[in-house]
């Protein structure tokens, strides 16, 4: 797990090492809300169109090998997945049918709607007619779109979540940023040395960090970014 580790002088003067978004970066995604299913048929062949929201390869790992165990007598298996808001990490898998005729028209129906942090898996039951490139190409669009559409798409606010640790004397200041900013506290524990956790939308964060930096002998640890 990535983290940060932040000290803010003791005498409460800035440091210039940035940290979050710029207010005008883009802090929301589009997905699907949850598990939906899509089915096409052609020429005997059915293709079967599951799709999941996802949040990491091990979930789509997970997903994968229920599918393969689930529809054990089906002739393909065939998905695209794509995760974070950039779209930078996908994969495609034809899975035996000819190149680029089945993961590839599933991925089209994902960047087509602007999701992310999805995995669609169309299963084909092959019905004992080759339905040749173009014919494969349009099946496994219109299971994939056929998902999508029987699903519902939202649109999700990226937060970081962090960490502070400070000495209860400065627990006025800190809770007048946490009220200025409205930020929602995930937990606390006030100690010798007090810790409070909470969460920011990703666009606001470095306003944030910034006023907290303002605040004497205070930590300021990254936990996570979801």
């Amino acid at each position: 797990m990535f983290q940060e580790h932040l000290r803010a002088p003791v005498t409460g003067q800035p440091f210039h090492q940035t940290i979050g978004m710029k207010e005008n970066e883009q802090d929301t995604l589009k997905t699907i809300q949850g598990h939906s299913q899509g089915l096409y048929k052609d020429k005997g062949s059915r293709f079967i169109a599951l799709a999941w929201p996802v949040k990491d390869e091990e979930k789509i790992k997970e997903l994968l090998a229920g599918i393969k165990k689930e529809y054990h007598d089906a002739r393909h298996h065939c998905f695209a997945w794509v995760l974070g808001q950039d779209k930078a990490l996908y994969r495609t898998n034809d899975d035996g049918e000819p190149s680029g005729t089945a993961g590839q028209p599933i991925y089209g129906q994902i960047l087509s709607h602007d999701l992310c942090n999805i995995l669609i898996v169309v299963v084909r039951y092959f019905g004992g007619t080759k339905l040749g490139v173009r014919g494969l190409i349009n099946a496994y669009r219109q299971a994939a779109r056929q998902a999508i559409a029987n699903n519902r798409i939202i649109t999700k606010t990226l937060r970081k979540y962090y960490r502070l640790h400070f000495d209860y004397p400065a627990m006025n200041d800190i809770m007048r940023v946490m009220k200025t900013f409205d930020l929602q506290q995930e937990g606390q524990d006030f100690g010798l040395r007090c810790s409070l956790d909470f969460s920011v939308r990703k666009s606001l964060s470095h306003k944030v960090i910034e006023r907290f930096r303002g605040i004497p002998d205070i930590q300021i640890r990254l936990l996570h970014t979801d």
